[in-house]
């Protein structure tokens, strides 16, 4: 029970460190250039878990696990060159727009996912996952407007848009290499993307920060997409991937919480509208992500052959026994089929 309860605080830790990632980037932004502050939360992440990594194994308590290969080559390119762009377009959404309305607008992310594994990579959606896509797209729709009566669409929001499409496309990749070391691409992913969106930002003209703000923002990056991560792994041993993804989609409500809390922010009329339908299609979501790890009880007859002199004869008997199935980024092979497939996503960095 113990380690039921300590999985769950990783779970909503997970969550909760993420979530701060808005607001603390808002505040940033004031003092650190959207491309640079992109930049520098991805380096924070790949070089802080790098040098938790390194201590953890210096420590004895790191997990083995298998490492990247050739095989994994093109995945990995293509994650981090989408890892460059999605951060510094939500780096821009961010600057100009609402921190609570980014946090509800980067479920999307959800919607592009679903949709690119539907017709790239051929995987099936629930009914329940489409409900939730829809209501999702209706509440960033809302979300996206200027204010009550407006037709004309945020151009911040149109920014965040673009990252959750570019981080949709980044999950289907990240799940081709999900059985690798996760700490492993986290920290390629962190360095590199980093490093990409550092030349990105000096070549658009765009100053190195001073001391105090680059530290902040690497120790933000740090926090929000390393220490994340590791918690999400960590309750995800105990939990399996289906309750954790139900904790951790509580991220976005914190971040709307912390937007409140932290900036002071009202939002308009209209965002508590989407925020209800927020709700609805997350109620859809875990409901569709928690059904889908179910038990299976089969029964196997195994025949042995036994040799006793010239004398050769079989004894058939039969067990049964009990698998759990989850469907997510670390999904076990079957040979059942299922007509709903959830997805449950994390950034890897």
């Amino acid at each position: 029970m113990k380690t039921k309860n300590l999985a769950t605080i990783y779970a909503i830790a997970a969550a909760a460190l993420y979530a701060i990632n808005v607001p603390f980037s808002k505040i940033l932004l004031r003092y650190v250039e959207p491309t640079m502050m992109a930049a520098f939360l991805y380096l924070g992440a790949g070089l802080g878990m790098l040098l938790y990594s390194t201590v953890s194994k210096a420590a004895g308590k790191a997990a083995p696990a298998e490492r990247l290969t050739k095989k994994e080559l093109p995945y990995t390119v293509a994650m981090i060159v989408l890892d460059i762009f999605a951060p510094i377009l939500l780096m821009l959404g961010i600057k100009s727009s609402h921190a609570a309305n980014v946090s509800l607008i980067n479920n999307f992310e959800i919607v592009a996912t679903s949709l690119i594994a539907l017709f790239i990579f051929k995987e099936v959606i629930s009914r329940r996952l489409w409900i939730a896509i829809a209501l999702v797209t209706v509440a960033s729709i809302i979300l996206s407007f200027e204010g009550a009566g407006a037709l004309q669409f945020n151009t911040g929001s149109l920014f965040v848009f673009g990252a959750c499409l570019c981080w949709g496309l980044e999950n289907n990749c990240t799940k081709m290499i999900s059985n690798k070391s996760s700490v492993e691409i986290v920290v390629l992913n962190g360095i590199f993307s980093g490093l990409g969106s550092l030349i990105v930002a000096l070549t658009v003209g765009e100053s190195i920060p001073p001391a105090l703000w680059g530290l902040s923002a690497l120790l933000l990056g740090f926090v929000s997409y390393g220490l994340s991560v590791n918690f999400y792994i960590m309750a995800q041993k105990d939990l399996g991937a289906a309750k954790t993804s139900a904790y951790y989609s509580i991220a976005p409500f914190l971040g709307v919480a912390f937007g409140m809390l932290i900036l002071g922010e009202r939002p308009a009329i209209q965002f508590y509208a989407a925020l209800i339908v927020m709700i609805v299609s997350t109620y859809f979501m875990i409901k569709d992500t928690v059904e889908l790890q179910h038990t299976h009880e089969h029964s196997h007859t195994h025949t042995h052959a036994h040799s006793h002199g010239d004398i050769v004869h079989t004894h058939e008997h039969t067990h049964t026994h009990t698998h759990i199935h989850v469907h997510g980024n670390d999904s076990s092979n079957h040979d059942h089929k299922h007509n709903a497939m959830s997805h449950d996503h994390l950034h890897t960095c």
